[in-house]
């Protein structure tokens, strides 16, 4: 076996295509590093606007003081507990019309949002009577909290609209565990004289996700946005969704019987804004160009192997060698690729990019190819089979869904077309230098052309000496 010829061009061209997986791993570390210049802007872009917003509102809360005594060492010792009630509304809609723009450092991008947000509802009576009876309790003012991520994205809120007044909003949540945001004080005598309806407006801006926490006994969500690709994460999927290439419009329900946010709040431990569920939806690319770029590098190998294996079989059925040098070559030609596809999608776009590097450098093979393959024909063939493979390429980083398919579809076809053209070839002849090729039933037909025109028929097994 080691003193096949065939043994060690096989060997030879498994050696050639490690080889090409050098400048492979180093465009992968471009992109990586490419990438996270990327992520960089999109962190300096919140950090100088507003990052995701996750917004909790509104919430009653009533703040109380309770004295007890008890008996220590003899004496009376007196002590305060600080209390808070909270008070969540009956019936919760709002509804945001965010709109997305694109924000440049450089040639980089990234996506913020802005728009208002409409809080419209109602509160029942507050179950606050166990606090009105006891003589040792002693109630603060109540407010109500709109509490947030980052509160720098909030660039207008309107007056509070509760029943027949209007309150205007101040600073700070003075909650300690929801300390971002804004609250309106209200008057006790409020929650005390029944149930009210409620509205507000605020211009929110905010970078990446969009979430909203269902407070309502029934809560109900409508987003309508300009943005094409939304993504729709969290606890719950929207109920009513229409996305066009204009935009998109979604609607969310729930009630406490799906999420239990009652319980979160029927008690006075901290609550962490982070931790309750909540309508989401995501306003940035779901896929950029450094994303599809590295999905396209993953299939580097698999290109280098067939283009390999395209010379491979044509050595065998014609005799015409090619050097390791060509094939090295045609390999940096095909690395180079994906170089020419980073480089250009930061600038034009994935498709013109992938569009243009895949025809310039499959010309270049091209062109290079009729020389060593002596014949123009030859060399276009190998042209339009790369174009072929660059464009199933493109289908299967486009079609999550339908890669798998269109990846066995087309490693069938590869495989069908190898067996058909090598399925009178005689291996053990191939292998074995010292014996002249079979003659087939298909070879006695053939016409000898002249020497001068091409390979002799004894050459039509010749491989690397």
């Amino acid at each position: 076996m080691f003193k096949s010829v065939l043994f060690w061009k096989i060997t030879a061209l498994l050696g050639l295509i490690s080889l090409m997986l050098l400048p492979v791993s180093m465009l992968r570390g471009v992109i990586i590093e490419r990438s996270l210049y990327q992520q960089t802007v999109v962190d300096q872009v919140g950090a100088s606007t507003s990052r995701s917003q996750k917004v909790l509102a509104p919430l009653i809360v009533l703040p109380y003081e309770e004295w007890s005594e008890t008996e220590r060492d003899g004496k009376i010792v007196k002590s305060v507990y600080h209390g808070m009630r909270m008070v969540l509304p009956e019936t919760l809609a709002i509804s945001g019309a965010p709109k997305v723009e694109q924000r440049k450092i450089g040639i980089y991008q990234t996506q913020i949002y802005h728009g208002p947000m409409t809080f419209t509802g109602k509160f029942e009576t507050p179950k606050i009577d166990d606090l009105l009876i006891n003589p040792n309790v002693q109630l603060g003012q109540p407010f109500l909290v709109v509490a947030l991520s980052d509160p720098r994205g909030i660039q207008h809120i309107s007056p509070l609209k509760l029943g027949q007044s209007e309150i205007a909003f101040e600073p700070g949540t003075r909650l300690e565990e929801l300390a971002q945001g804004t609250h309106a004080p209200i008057a006790l005598s409020q929650l005390k004289q029944g149930a009210f309806n409620f509205a507000f407006e605020m211009n929110l801006v905010g970078t990446h996700n969009l979430s909203v926490v269902p407070l309502g006994r029934m809560t109900e969500l409508k987003l309508s946005s300009n943005w094409p690709h939304p993504n729709f994460l969290g606890e719950f999927l929207p109920e009513e969704r229409q996305i066009t290439d204009k935009g998109f419009e979604a609607t969310w329900r729930s009630s406490w019987f799906a999420n239990n946010i009652n319980d979160s709040f029927a008690s006075d431990r901290r609550i962490k804004i982070n931790n309750l569920p909540a309508f989401s939806a995501s306003l940035i690319e779901p896929v950029d160009h450094y994303q599809l770029s590295e999905r396209a590098v993953k299939y580097a190998v698999l290109f280098i192997g067939l283009t390999f294996m395209a010379f491979f079989l044509f050595e065998t059925l014609t005799g015409l060698r090619v050097h390791p040098i060509q094939y090295l070559l045609v390999g940096f030609a095909l690395v180079l690729f994906y170089l020419v596809l980073l480089a250009f999608s930061e600038h034009i776009g994935f498709a013109a990019a992938y569009l243009l590097a895949s025809l310039t450098c499959s010309a270049l093979i091209g062109f290079y190819l009729s020389s060593v393959l002596q014949g123009w024909l030859r060399g276009g063939m190998f042209t339009a089979g790369l174009l072929l493979l660059y464009g199933i390429l493109f289908l299967l980083l486009q079609s999550q869904d339908n890669a798998l398919v269109l990846g066995s579809v087309m490693l069938f076809a590869i495989l069908a077309t190898v067996m058909l053209l090598t399925r009178r070839l005689d291996w053990y002849r191939i292998a074995d230098t010292r014996f002249a090729p079979r003659k087939t039933e298909a070879d006695t037909t053939e016409i000898a052309a002249p020497a001068s025109e091409g390979p002799s028929e004894d050459k039509r097994f010749r491989l690397w000496e």
